[in-house]
């Protein structure tokens, strides 16, 4: 792809000032990543670009991904005390012939003493078709709710978050049944997992998402909890029950294909440099730490 010192340099400025402008200049407590190439470049990252005064620290996940792709966490120590992280490599076919992203889980206790469970996803891309790559994401959502079933089992008041580009939209199979991450409409239950971004997919309204493919938004990336961080009553919880697209003017371009409109502005275009962001918009959700 033909990096040099200054594309390097430049994507890791860049990837800064995004996470630095999430949070208005107070910056998330917990980043997720994904497409991470190695230990090497979250070093970087955190201790030498221009993150570095935001004291971030990293755990990055090991991967059996041909392309050597890794998901990761970002935290700061004085927000959150990491007590394990494991790495769990999906089976997606069963001669072993097929690897792709392990999933991430951190688990650490936040400031007022309470557990939260953090899952980062980089399910399998439609690259080589819709239909033939299916079974792949399905294989990783039925792994992720084994992990989430056995938190909820021992705990039952499991703070669990699951982030990530999960190649598939809300509605999907893999999502929505395999997984069980529902919609918000309805009573919500301690022991279920809820996609934030599913009513929205479903509006014929909706003009927003984190992905636009041949003209139209959808959710790639998405944000998905357990019920307990919806009860306002709960020590944990989630503002509004809601999560973001973060949306800023410098993340775009205009889309000067046949669909027009404004698209992400990314690093690359195939083989091209374009010196952008990302394809891919960032998701973020505010959460409320009672004492």
């Amino acid at each position: 792809m033909r990096w040099n010192d200054y594309r390097y340099w430049k994507k890791l400025h860049d990837i800064s000032k995004v996470i630095t402008s999430v949070g208005e200049g107070y910056p998330p407590a917990i980043v997720g990543l994904c497409e991470v190439e190695n230990d090497s470049v979250l070093f970087d990252l955190t201790k030498r670009a221009a993150l570095l005064r935001h004291k971030y620290e990293y755990i990055i996940s090991d991967t059996r991904d041909l392309r050597g792709s890794c998901t990761a966490l970002l935290y700061q120590r004085d927000q959150i005390k990491i007590l394990s992280r494991r790495s769990y490599a999906p089976v997606i076919t069963t001669d072993g012939s097929r690897t792709t992203r392990d999933i991430l889980h951190v688990t650490g206790r936040v400031i007022n003493g309470q557990v939260l469970d953090i899952f980062v996803c980089h399910f399998p891309s439609r690259s080589e078709g819709l239909k033939k790559t299916r079974p792949y994401r399905i294989a990783c959502a039925r792994l992720l709710r084994q992990k989430t079933d056995s938190l909820l089992r021992v705990r039952k008041t499991a703070n669990i978050i699951v982030m990530g580009d999960f190649n598939d939209y809300p509605y999907d199979i893999s999502l929505k049944d395999t997984l069980g991450a529902i919609g918000l409409e309805g009573e919500l239950l301690q022991k279920n997992l809820y996609n934030l971004f599913y009513d929205r997919s479903l509006s014929k309204e909706n003009k927003e998402g984190t992905y636009k493919y041949r003209g139209k938004w959808n959710y790639l990336d998405q944000l998905i909890v357990s019920g307990t961080l919806l009860r306002s009553s709960n020590r944990i919880s989630i503002r509004e029950n809601r999560a973001h697209i973060y949306s800023a003017e410098f993340l775009l371009e205009n889309d000067n294909d046949k669909y027009g409109g404004l698209k992400p502005f990314r690093t690359y275009s195939g083989w091209r440099y374009l010196g952008g962001y990302s394809d891919h918009l960032p998701v973020y959700i505010d959460l409320l730490i009672k004492d």
